[in-house]
């Protein structure tokens, strides 16, 4: 693992295992209990990392507001925000989103060919480029993806050494698919969405049982209605 930062997955999702509806809506299920926890992780990272649907969909990130967690981080010598990578291949982000008004810093991860798009923009710090690769799985719809060992192992060149993932599904499927995903944080809310075209927290082609990834149960919490599940996968 020293070659990569080390990662975290933290999503929220329906009692069916859902973390939108069939119409891919902002998932906004979440109780403000789930906010503070997802804040609260947050401030443990050097860097927080989500594909461009996630963005597209919420038009925001997740900044840290809380004065004493961001006192926390100034205590260790850490910028009062960690990174928020966008993962874009096509490149094709609004430019109104709020996002790019927020107070934190901003890099994108996108194709060699787009980077010519962003670079005079000063919209993001840092414009990071990677190449696509074919995937070995031909039963997946997705042909290619990032060379994520790579990012990964510049990542950690750049400082980044704990790496929040926080979706989407695709993106959460191409880091297993690598064995790059160390830890995995998932509330359980109390809804039911159903709907076969309703998103998991995993995507892409899928696992045969005898290949799936395995996890050990780290910890539980319940407040209110929610379940904080927290995993570690086997390695």
């Amino acid at each position: 693992m020293n070659y990569r930062p080390q990662t975290t997955v933290i999503l929220a999702m329906t009692a069916d295992g859902k973390i939108a509806d069939y119409q891919n809506a902002p998932a906004r299920f979440g109780s403000q209990v789930d906010q503070a926890h997802l804040e609260e992780q947050i401030h443990l990272v050097d860097g927080v990392l989500f594909g461009a649907n996630t963005l597209r969909a919420y038009g925001t990130s997740m900044s840290i507001r809380d004065p004493q967690l961001i006192q926390a981080r100034r205590d260790r010598n850490l910028p009062t925000q960690p990174i928020h990578i966008v993962a874009s291949a096509s490149g094709e982000l609004d430019q109104n989103f709020k996002f790019f008004q927020q107070p934190i810093p901003r890099w994108l991860l996108t194709l060699p060919e787009n980077n010519h798009d962003w670079q005079d923009k000063n919209l993001f710090e840092r414009v990071l480029t990677a190449k696509v690769i074919k995937t070995k799985n031909q039963a997946t719809n997705q042909s290619d993806r990032f060379n994520w060992q790579l990012i990964l192992a510049r990542l950690k060149e750049l400082g980044i050494n704990k790496l929040a993932i926080l979706g989407g599904s695709t993106l959460v499927s191409s880091l297993f698919e690598i064995k790059a995903i160390d830890e995995i944080w998932l509330t359980v809310c109390p809804f039911i969405f159903g709907g076969k075209n309703s998103p998991t927290p995993v995507s892409g082609a899928g696992w045969v049982q005898s290949e799936a990834i395995e996890l050990n149960l780290l910890e539980v919490r319940q407040i209110g209605q929610e379940m904080f599940l927290h995993y570690a996968v086997k390695t």
